[in-house]
């Protein structure tokens, strides 16, 4: 490489509107520069949930003053940037087409590449913000939206292993939480909950937890936890279940982890360094990175997670996907439209619905 690389990278697929600016020095040293995420929890906090409408009207408000931010933390101008590169998908639409909109923009004004992003990849890739990792390795993305099991074998190169059937885990600790009365966002706070409770007190369901290989499903243990919830009667009934819920979330994780790295070794039977990489707003659980650290020494494989600060949506991650795919020689895609839906491994199966079989 004979210059630094400079990426620009927004993100706006949900309720964080984010931009980061990341350097590669020619020597091959990376730096995160700046990092700005703006959240909407005031926005949506009444609602108990996020509104797509709000949301997009808030990144819309926000997103001039957020990249501003982060050129100017950066230390450096618009025009020393390499490139710019938006969240494409997947995630909500009206609020895709905010960030892809500002940088395709700022792409056109300066005159310079323009990528948009999967998302999921951004969360793939994050790993490499921190440490080189080679590939192929293991990750177990799981976030608000998604849960899923992939091998990554290469830049573009992503194969899906497993991955839920209905709710994601975030979306169901999220759930969990307003059922028992935590303010939204509740998800990270089920944690705290479950430190003041007895996991042992309630019995819930482990859907699909010998079937369909590493494929999740997290609906049953949802109803469960809320017809569970009727006939609670005290806070420490709430952190009881709590503590039962993330108990069983660990035993579902233990089984699955299992499997999937079984089908990952049956597929790179010639590793030498078995990485498993946890990336995603759910892999800030401290319960489930110490359960997976003990999972994972059973089998060989060396634990990897991006910080907290990575593992929810972040710009940076986006602003690294960019880099690495201009780095590459992948062909800037300015004429890409916004998707709300875009899986990583196109060749895998849609895994939602009736008529599944497991």
């Amino acid at each position: 490489m004979k210059k630094d690389l400079i990426f620009l990278g927004i993100e706006t697929s949900c309720d964080e509107t984010a931009a980061s600016i990341i350097k590669k020095s020619k020597k091959g040293d990376i730096k995160i520069l700046s990092n700005i995420i703006s959240s909407q929890d005031q926005v949506h906090k009444k609602y108990g949930g996020i509104v797509p409408e709000l949301a997009a009207r808030a990144h819309t408000e926000k997103i001039e003053k957020i990249i501003k931010k982060a050129i100017s933390e950066s230390g450096l101008s618009l025009n020393q940037i390499t490139g710019i590169s938006s969240t494409a998908g997947p995630g909500l639409l009206v609020c895709l087409m905010v960030g892809m909109t500002a940088g395709k923009t700022i792409s056109k004004f300066l005159n310079k590449p323009f990528y948009g992003i999967n998302h999921l990849e951004g969360h793939a890739l994050t790993i490499g913000l921190i440490k080189k990792m080679d590939f192929p390795y293991l990750l177990l993305l799981i976030s608000g939206g998604h849960t899923q099991f992939l091998s990554i074998d290469g830049l573009g190169k992503y194969k899906r292993l497993g991955t839920t059937i209905d709710d994601a885990l975030g979306e169901t600790f999220d759930k969990t939480a307003k059922i028992l009365g935590i303010e939204f966002p509740g998800g990270p706070k089920i944690e705290s909950f479950a430190k003041k409770g007895n996991h042992n007190v309630y019995n819930l369901p482990k859907p699909i937890l010998y079937r369909s290989g590493c494929n999740l499903s997290f609906a049953g243990l949802k109803t469960a936890v809320l017809q569970t919830s009727r006939k609670i009667k005290t806070q420490q009934d709430k952190y009881n279940l709590a503590a039962s819920f993330q108990y069983t979330i660990n035993e579902i994780l233990k089984v699955k982890c299992k499997i999937a790295f079984k089908m990952f070794l049956d597929k790179h039977d010639k590793i030498k360094n078995k990485n498993f990489v946890i990336s995603g707003g759910v892999a800030s659980n401290i319960s489930i990175r110490q359960n997976l650290k003990k999972i994972s020494s059973e089998f060989d494989f060396n634990t990897h997670y991006p910080p907290v600060s990575l593992c929810t949506d972040n710009a940076a991650m986006i602003a690294w996907a960019g880099l690495l795919n201009y780095e590459a020689g992948k062909k800037a895609n300015i004429k890409l439209l916004s998707q709300p839906r875009w899986p990583l491994d196109k060749k895998a199966p849609f895994m939602k619905g009736p008529g599944l079989v497991l």
